[in-house]
Protein backbone atom coordinates (compact mmCIF):
# COMPACT_ATOMS: atom_id res chain seq x y z
CA UNK A 1 0.00 0.00 0.00
CA UNK A 2 0.82 3.38 -0.55
CA UNK A 3 1.07 6.60 1.41
CA UNK A 4 -1.53 8.00 -1.40
CA UNK A 5 -4.11 5.31 -0.46
CA UNK A 6 -4.13 5.80 3.21
CA UNK A 7 -4.51 9.39 2.43
CA UNK A 8 -6.92 9.44 0.02
CA UNK A 9 -9.20 6.77 2.69
CA UNK A 10 -8.45 8.87 5.46
CA UNK A 11 -9.86 12.30 3.53
CA UNK A 12 -13.38 9.95 2.46
CA UNK A 13 -14.17 11.24 5.92
CA UNK A 14 -15.05 15.21 4.60
CA UNK A 15 -12.13 18.42 4.37
CA UNK A 16 -8.68 18.32 6.75
CA UNK A 17 -6.08 20.53 6.91
CA UNK A 18 -2.96 18.85 6.89
CA UNK A 19 -2.29 19.35 10.47
CA UNK A 20 -5.88 17.61 10.90
CA UNK A 21 -5.14 14.95 8.34
CA UNK A 22 -1.75 14.67 10.64
CA UNK A 23 -3.66 14.46 13.84
CA UNK A 24 -6.24 11.95 12.29
CA UNK A 25 -3.18 9.50 11.05
CA UNK A 26 -2.28 10.21 14.82
CA UNK A 27 -5.25 8.69 15.78
CA UNK A 28 -7.06 6.53 13.68
CA UNK A 29 -4.37 5.14 10.64
CA UNK A 30 -1.41 4.76 12.90
CA UNK A 31 -2.19 1.39 13.89
CA UNK A 32 -1.59 0.11 10.04
CA UNK A 33 0.11 2.92 8.19
CA UNK A 34 2.71 5.41 9.95
CA UNK A 35 3.51 8.52 8.29
CA UNK A 36 5.69 11.61 9.80
CA UNK A 37 3.72 14.84 9.40
CA UNK A 38 5.94 16.02 6.46
CA UNK A 39 5.59 13.08 4.70
CA UNK A 40 1.73 13.84 4.81
CA UNK A 41 2.43 17.43 3.62
CA UNK A 42 3.94 16.28 0.65
CA UNK A 43 1.79 13.59 -0.34
CA UNK A 44 -1.09 15.86 -0.45
CA UNK A 45 0.85 18.24 -2.63
CA UNK A 46 1.64 15.17 -4.85
CA UNK A 47 -2.17 14.47 -4.91
CA UNK A 48 -3.43 17.80 -5.92
CA UNK A 49 -0.72 18.09 -8.58
CA UNK A 50 -2.42 14.49 -9.87
CA UNK A 51 -6.09 15.61 -9.33
CA UNK A 52 -6.89 13.38 -6.73
CA UNK A 53 -7.69 15.65 -4.04
CA UNK A 54 -8.65 19.36 -4.32
CA UNK A 55 -7.27 22.16 -2.12
CA UNK A 56 -8.49 25.40 -1.16
CA UNK A 57 -7.19 28.10 1.08
CA UNK A 58 -8.55 29.84 4.05
CA UNK A 59 -7.79 33.01 5.09
CA UNK A 60 -8.11 33.32 8.53
CA UNK A 61 -7.51 36.05 11.20
CA UNK A 62 -4.29 36.54 13.56
CA UNK A 63 -3.27 33.19 12.19
CA UNK A 64 -1.08 31.67 9.15
CA UNK A 65 -4.02 30.68 6.04
CA UNK A 66 -4.43 27.14 6.01
CA UNK A 67 -5.27 24.36 3.19
CA UNK A 68 -8.23 22.41 2.99
CA UNK A 69 -8.13 19.02 1.30
CA UNK A 70 -11.28 16.96 -0.20
CA UNK A 71 -10.73 14.01 -2.15
CA UNK A 72 -11.76 14.50 -5.70
CA UNK A 73 -13.67 11.85 -8.01
CA UNK A 74 -10.85 10.66 -9.52
CA UNK A 75 -9.20 10.49 -6.23
CA UNK A 76 -12.31 8.10 -5.57
CA UNK A 77 -12.18 5.59 -8.70
CA UNK A 78 -7.88 5.74 -7.83
CA UNK A 79 -9.64 4.33 -4.15
CA UNK A 80 -11.72 2.16 -6.55
CA UNK A 81 -8.66 0.45 -8.08
CA UNK A 82 -6.50 0.10 -5.34
CA UNK A 83 -9.51 -2.02 -3.50
CA UNK A 84 -10.05 -4.51 -6.55
CA UNK A 85 -6.34 -4.84 -6.48
CA UNK A 86 -5.11 -8.24 -4.79
CA UNK A 87 -3.75 -7.85 -1.00
CA UNK A 88 -0.37 -8.87 -0.91
CA UNK A 89 0.23 -10.60 2.34
CA UNK A 90 1.44 -8.70 5.63
CA UNK A 91 4.86 -9.32 6.90
CA UNK A 92 6.68 -8.48 10.19
CA UNK A 93 9.62 -6.45 10.36
CA UNK A 94 10.45 -5.63 14.40
CA UNK A 95 13.85 -5.39 15.78
CA UNK A 96 12.54 -6.77 19.06
CA UNK A 97 11.83 -9.85 17.85
CA UNK A 98 14.71 -10.54 16.68
CA UNK A 99 16.61 -9.90 20.25
CA UNK A 100 13.98 -12.31 21.50
CA UNK A 101 15.05 -14.70 19.36
CA UNK A 102 18.65 -13.63 19.79
CA UNK A 103 18.00 -13.92 23.83
CA UNK A 104 19.50 -17.20 24.53
CA UNK A 105 22.74 -16.22 23.31
CA UNK A 106 22.89 -13.09 24.93
CA UNK A 107 22.06 -11.15 28.31
CA UNK A 108 18.05 -10.88 28.58
CA UNK A 109 18.07 -8.23 31.21
CA UNK A 110 17.43 -5.48 28.47
CA UNK A 111 15.27 -7.58 26.31
CA UNK A 112 13.01 -8.50 28.92
CA UNK A 113 13.12 -5.07 29.78
CA UNK A 114 11.92 -3.36 26.29
CA UNK A 115 9.57 -6.45 26.11
CA UNK A 116 7.56 -4.79 29.48
CA UNK A 117 8.17 -1.51 28.09
CA UNK A 118 6.38 -2.53 24.99
CA UNK A 119 3.44 -4.19 26.95
CA UNK A 120 2.77 -0.58 28.43
CA UNK A 121 3.09 1.06 25.06
CA UNK A 122 0.44 -1.67 24.03
CA UNK A 123 -1.36 -0.98 26.84
CA UNK A 124 -1.56 2.72 25.99
CA UNK A 125 -2.99 2.34 22.64
CA UNK A 126 -5.42 -0.13 23.45
CA UNK A 127 -6.92 2.85 25.79
CA UNK A 128 -6.88 5.31 22.61
CA UNK A 129 -8.07 2.43 20.70
CA UNK A 130 -11.18 1.66 23.03
CA UNK A 131 -12.01 5.78 23.30
CA UNK A 132 -11.85 5.90 19.31
CA UNK A 133 -14.05 2.79 18.74
CA UNK A 134 -16.92 4.41 21.44
CA UNK A 135 -16.83 8.07 19.79
CA UNK A 136 -16.74 6.41 16.15
CA UNK A 137 -19.86 4.24 16.63
CA UNK A 138 -21.86 7.01 19.52
CA UNK A 139 -24.80 5.85 21.03
CA UNK A 140 -24.87 2.58 19.15
CA UNK A 141 -23.70 -0.63 20.19
CA UNK A 142 -21.06 -2.41 18.14
CA UNK A 143 -23.43 -4.99 16.67
CA UNK A 144 -25.90 -1.99 15.76
CA UNK A 145 -23.21 0.31 14.47
CA UNK A 146 -21.63 -2.63 12.27
CA UNK A 147 -24.77 -3.23 10.57
CA UNK A 148 -26.07 0.69 10.07
CA UNK A 149 -23.09 2.76 10.60
CA UNK A 150 -22.20 5.57 8.43
CA UNK A 151 -18.20 4.56 7.86
CA UNK A 152 -17.85 1.44 9.38
CA UNK A 153 -14.28 1.19 7.31
CA UNK A 154 -12.44 3.28 10.03
CA UNK A 155 -14.41 1.09 12.60
CA UNK A 156 -13.56 -2.21 11.28
CA UNK A 157 -9.44 -1.25 10.74
CA UNK A 158 -9.48 0.47 14.30
CA UNK A 159 -10.88 -2.93 15.65
CA UNK A 160 -7.93 -4.75 13.91
CA UNK A 161 -5.57 -2.53 16.03
CA UNK A 162 -7.32 -3.52 19.12
CA UNK A 163 -6.97 -7.11 18.63
CA UNK A 164 -3.40 -6.27 17.57
CA UNK A 165 -2.61 -4.14 20.68
CA UNK A 166 -3.94 -6.58 23.24
CA UNK A 167 -2.29 -9.32 21.39
CA UNK A 168 1.03 -7.29 21.78
CA UNK A 169 0.49 -6.89 25.12
CA UNK A 170 0.13 -10.27 25.83
CA UNK A 171 2.99 -12.08 24.27
CA UNK A 172 5.20 -9.21 25.57
CA UNK A 173 3.94 -10.15 29.26
CA UNK A 174 4.21 -13.51 28.66
CA UNK A 175 7.75 -13.52 27.02
CA UNK A 176 9.11 -10.78 29.59
CA UNK A 177 7.69 -13.36 32.40
CA UNK A 178 9.02 -16.57 30.68
CA UNK A 179 12.45 -15.05 30.45
CA UNK A 180 12.61 -13.40 33.73
CA UNK A 181 11.94 -16.85 35.02
CA UNK A 182 14.32 -18.17 33.25
CA UNK A 183 16.75 -16.13 34.31
CA UNK A 184 16.11 -16.67 38.03
CA UNK A 185 16.07 -20.29 37.51
CA UNK A 186 19.61 -20.20 35.89
CA UNK A 187 20.53 -17.76 38.94
CA UNK A 188 19.50 -20.37 41.31
CA UNK A 189 21.02 -23.16 39.60
CA UNK A 190 24.53 -21.87 39.73
CA UNK A 191 26.63 -22.32 42.81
Amino acid sequence: MALRHAVLAALLDGEFSGYQLAKGFDIGVANFWHALPQQLYAELSRLEGEGLVAGREVVQEGRPNKRLFTVTDAGVAELERFAADTAKPSFIRDDLLVKVQAVDGVDATPVIAQLRDRARVAEAKTEVLGALLRRLRGDLDEEEFLRTGQRVGPYLTCLRGLAFERETREWCERAADLLAARRAGACEARP
